[in-house]
């Protein structure tokens, strides 16, 4: 249980340095503007139309990607229920994969074809609820070089559950870390737009930041010091708080 609550805090923190990293940050404006078909003047609109509007079709968008990110967390912890007879190699490959995104992601190491860019491209939005829903799985479907090494790293801690369920619902703790700070940064998109202009210049730490996390998970798991870790930290834990999780 607690190695399930640390994996599910480490999730929770890619998901939000996913959103903010600099595949994602920039266009959050730009993919606002498309799913909801207003300018970012309407966005801005105190109104409660324009607010309903845009929470509307942020949940939906949000909905899309949260669901492809889940059947791939599914399918991780199938492909690695499948090797669940070599768990300590499984986690040990696991663990070089994470030294290798957060190689990657540091600028120490290039991998093969991480620069190109997979993501699928609508040129127009299709009309309506359950266009946006498909704007949200094109999104998820098809992630950028930025995010994919961090998702990558979320999917291979997936494939080390023990139940489908707990993959699924790793990378719907992820979703919720990409999530949440684009509906916030929707409906308040002027403190968006601000607070962006403020931090421009910090996003490369971003990419770094994630490298460094998934490097050390990497390390933890590959030397077999992650369950350790859980253990470590159950210790730590008040007792109130163990019975809760």
């Amino acid at each position: 249980m607690e190695s399930q609550s640390l994996g599910l805090f480490v999730a929770f923190s890619a998901g939000l340095l996913s959103f903010l990293s600099p595949c994602v940050l920039p266009l959050v404006p730009s993919y606002a503007t498309f799913i909801t078909g207003m300018s970012l003047d309407e966005l801005a609109d105190h109104e409660l139309r324009a607010r309903r509007t845009a929470l509307v079709h942020g949940l939906l968008f949000v909905a899309g990607f949260t669901t492809v990110f889940m059947l791939l967390g599914a399918s991780a912890t199938f492909l690695g229920g499948m090797m669940r007879y070599a768990t300590t190699w499984l986690e040990r490959i696991g663990g070089v994969m994470l030294i290798l995104f957060g190689a990657y992601l540091l600028g120490i190491l290039r991998l093969p074809g991480a620069g190109r860019e997979w993501r699928m491209h609508l040129a127009d939005k299709p009309a309506g609820y359950l266009g946006t829903v498909l704007v949200g799985v094109t999104f998820g479907a098809g992630w950028t070089p930025c995010i994919g090494p961090v998702l990558g790293g979320i999917l291979t801690l997936a494939a080390t559950r023990s139940s489908m369920g707990e993959g699924m619902g790793l990378l719907a703790v992820y979703s919720a870390g990409l999530a949440i700070p684009f509906l916030l940064s929707t409906l308040l998109i002027q403190r968006f737009l601000s607070a962006f202009r403020r931090m421009r210049g910090w996003l490369p730490w971003i990419n770094r930041i994630s490298g460094a996390m998934l490097l050390v998970l990497g390390v933890l798991m590959l030397t077999g010091q992650f369950t350790l870790l859980t253990a470590q930290l159950a210790r730590w834990t008040p007792e109130w708080l163990s019975t809760r999780l």
